[in-house]
């Protein structure tokens, strides 16, 4: 069984339901729901009013719904004023204090969009429902509708208040925001190893793996690769019977020097820009697809927390264990990874696909963190027990990488360490790991 928060395929998704899945993260979408109730409710309490009994409303009191959004309409402008405010503060605090790729992760939350999408479409409802009141369209039948509407605005605006009082506590604070970097960095690990060619013709990584001779395809406009489309690309390839390159995987910067694919022979222009096409770029990376962002983030709130600026280390260590705790889901030893899995089948054979490699997954995290905690005795100790840890997960290549990063941050210890028991005690944790990656 995979977690309740991973779908296995999700990298094999088409470029429309790639830009359909980023608009569905847009705050003006849930705004636009509830105005269109708000329409929906008043066109049909016009419709039935005639089939409504005309004692009905004074039985169960829809001459006071004027009252109820008159409240709703006061109220609910307050609360969202306040909560932008809160949340504009919020953004601020985690760029200080975290890092400004992390406010990314609060800005497409969930939970505060539903919290400000509701107060804004509970305020709107309440305009339209005043509106129409007063142009007398309802009728004393037709308030009845528009009553029973208001109150399951009412119990969904009290709900929302509830759980966005208790949310907002956390909001923009160092902790919180870790854990959904995280959790995000965690999901993308988890999708890439289910799928770690993507689905396609697995190849060696770098130029090893494109034949000499390859024609590049460089994209119209400089940026991130935030999204492949492989069911398009494995389309081109059988129509032109020519087998796809993929040189540029989610995360990685197309440019003049780095082509998107690579192909064995000469393409039409109008294949060349379908190929284009299958790649989404965008000015700066997303945590979706692109495993190596999250690690780098993760990174970015150690380094931020170890600046003389901020001076807190014990953060930084708190990253270190949550690095190893994330950087372990990509070994075939990890306790869970039997529920993980490897995607083993190719769905798109004439699509050439790179592997993430597990040292970009290690420079990306511990080349940072050593560099700017050399100088700090807990913070190397404990960069070296996390090393250990993943040196003991009984993978060849961990073992490698670990050995290879505390050597180095070692040496970096080495330079700055003025006293010589705190460089004895880094050492001899650095022994320690040496020696789990000999076993």
């Amino acid at each position: 069984m995979f977690p309740a928060s991973f779908r296995p395929l999700p990298i094999m998704i088409s470029r429309l339901q790639w830009l359909m899945l980023q608009l569905s993260r847009k705050l003006w979408l849930r705004t636009t729901a509830f105005s269109v109730l708000a329409i929906v409710t008043a066109l049909i309490a016009v419709l039935v009013k005639h089939y409504i009994p005309g004692d009905l409303p004074a039985k169960i009191g829809a001459e006071s719904v004027d009252t109820l959004l008159q409240i709703i309409a006061s109220s609910m402008l307050s609360v969202m004023i306040f909560s932008l405010s809160t949340m504009v503060s919020a953004y601020a605090s985690a760029t200080g204090n975290t890092t400004p790729r992390a406010t990314q992760l609060l800005i497409e939350d969930t939970t505060a969009q539903n919290a400000l999408a509701t107060f804004l479409g509970s305020f709107l409802f309440s305009l339209v429902g005043i509106i129409a009141l007063q142009t007398g369209l309802y009728g004393e039948t037709g308030r009845v509708v528009l009553y029973a509407v208001t109150l399951g605005v009412i119990v969904i605006v009290v709900m929302t208040l509830v759980r966005w009082s208790d949310y907002v506590l956390g909001l923009g604070r160092v902790a919180p925001t870790c854990d959904r970097v995280e959790s995000a960095a965690s999901q993308a690990i988890r999708r890439r190893r289910a799928a770690p060619y993507l689905a396609g013709q697995p190849r060696e990584a770098g130029d090893a793996g494109i034949p000499e001779g390859a024609q590049p395809i460089h994209g119209d406009s400089f940026g991130f690769v935030e999204h492949v489309d492989m069911q398009a690309l494995q389309d081109l390839a059988e129509k032109q019977e020519v087998e796809i390159y993929l040189a540029a995987l989610p995360g990685h910067y197309a440019g003049a020097a780095q082509p998107l694919a690579c192909v064995m022979k000469a393409l039409p222009e109008d294949s060349l820009e379908d190929i284009r096409k299958a790649f989404s770029i965008a000015s700066s990376r997303s945590f979706d697809q692109d495993p190596r962002f999250g690690v780098c983030v993760l990174s970015e709130i150690a380094s931020r927390a170890l600046s003389p600026a901020v001076n807190d280390p014990g953060t930084a260590i708190d990253i270190l264990s949550r690095g190893a705790r994330m950087l372990a889901l990509w070994s075939d030893h990890y306790p869970d990874s039997s529920d993980l899995g490897r995607q083993e089948e190719i769905h798109f054979p004439n699509v050439h696909v790179p592997p993430v490699e597990l040292e970009e997954l290690f420079d990306d995290f511990f080349i940072p963190i050593a560099r700017d905690g050399a100088g700090l005795v807990e913070v190397g100790i404990h960069l070296q027990k996390m090393l250990q840890t993943l040196a003991c997960l009984g993978d060849e290549r961990y073992r490698k990488a670990a050995a290879r990063h505390s050597s180095q941050a070692l040496a970096r210890a080495e330079l700055v360490l003025k006293m010589t028991d705190d460089l004895v005690r880094i050492q001899q944790s650095a022994a320690r790991v040496a020696k789990a990656a000999q076993s």
